[in-house]
């Protein structure tokens, strides 16, 4: 039933069989396969190295991950619904197409019509991806490339905005060092999409309380997720900055509009190559919190409750 169940790539699940969650993650992405890509950008899909990394996340309490790899940089439904099988725990995949940068050739981005966009992802909710049979159980990460959308990326954020409505899907976004995340927001609202299914992400790369405040006056949420990344200087020593702003939204009440995650998305973030794996936040991040004195129910709020409430399907409009 919509509002009580989430869809993983198992199945659905009642909402209540789902505990500590990780809302944006990738368990195999591979950025530099794109043209004219040459970073060599990677999460490789080494299925017993990242199921070892994956149960150490289960063995501290994580019940739940949402892979928001997309199509065109590397999402396998049959990848997923074997770490699901192997790990035990519940994994969402996303659905949708990353920013312009990303789309597939194959997709026709920039031929096809909104509508027909947005068909597509509502076939794939309802009857599974291709032959595989396995659905989708979140739209992301939909992102831009650049602090405003393309023309592209504005039409993809509309297909995602109405595909939301239609099936009950959140959406989770990406949105880098700028206030971007606002205009994502402005034309998913104008969709059809419900703020409050919506997720801005990567809300920690741009550190302002103003532009965290105006996202969840409109109703949607902000996601803290490149918690324990260290690939530029500001992650490396940012995080003290993250970490009082969080605590500005928690004084003000607002714990109940922001989620938290790690977006691992390469190899070098995992424990296997001396990364902080898929437990940065429980075994560095959330012990930071309770220092500062952030209470239990805060933390499943925003560790629990928050991603749970988004993972939900709603009642399709």
């Amino acid at each position: 039933m919509a509002g009580t169940e989430i869809q993983t790539v198992l199945g659905r699940v009642a909402a209540d069989e789902v505990g500590f969650t990780l809302p944006h993650e990738h368990t195999a992405i591979t950025l530099w396969g794109i043209a004219n890509r040459w970073d060599y950008w990677e999460l490789t899909p080494d299925e017993p190295m990242v199921a070892t990394e994956l149960e150490a996340f289960r063995a501290l309490g994580g019940s739940c991950l949402a892979d928001l790899t997309l199509p065109g940089v590397g999402r396998d439904p049959l990848w997923l619904r074997r770490l699901a099988e192997r790990t035990g725990l519940r994994l969402v995949m996303g659905a949708g197409w990353y920013r312009e940068a990303y789309y597939p050739p194959e997709a026709l981005i920039d031929r096809r019509s909104v509508e027909d966009l947005a068909e597509e992802l509502v076939r794939d909710f309802d009857e599974g991806v291709g032959e595989t049979g396995i659905r989708p159980g979140v739209l992301g990460e939909i992102g831009t490339d650049k602090p405003w959308l393309s023309a592209q990326e504005e039409r993809v954020f509309r297909a995602v905005g109405r595909a939301s409505r239609a099936t009950g899907m959140a959406v989770i976004t990406h949105a880098v060092m700028s206030d971007v995340g606002l205009a994502q927001l402005r034309v998913l609202e104008d969709a059809g999409a419900d703020p409050g299914r919506v997720v801005i992400g990567h809300a920690d790369s741009y550190p302002s309380l103003e532009h965290y405040l105006r996202i969840i006056e409109r109703g949607a949420s902000v996601e803290f997720d490149f918690l324990g990344m260290s690939f530029t200087v500001m992650e490396r020593h940012g995080e003290g900055r993250v970490i009082r702003l969080l605590l500005e939204l928690l004084e003000r009440g607002r714990e109940d509009r922001v989620l938290l995650s790690q977006d691992v998305c390469h190899n070098s973030q995992l424990k296997t190559y001396g990364g902080n794996g898929y437990v940065y936040l429980q075994e560095t991040f959330l012990p930071r919190l309770r220092d500062a004195g952030v209470p239990e129910t805060s933390i499943d709020r925003m560790t629990i409750e928050n991603p749970k409430r988004i993972l939900m399907l709603a009642a399709a409009g």
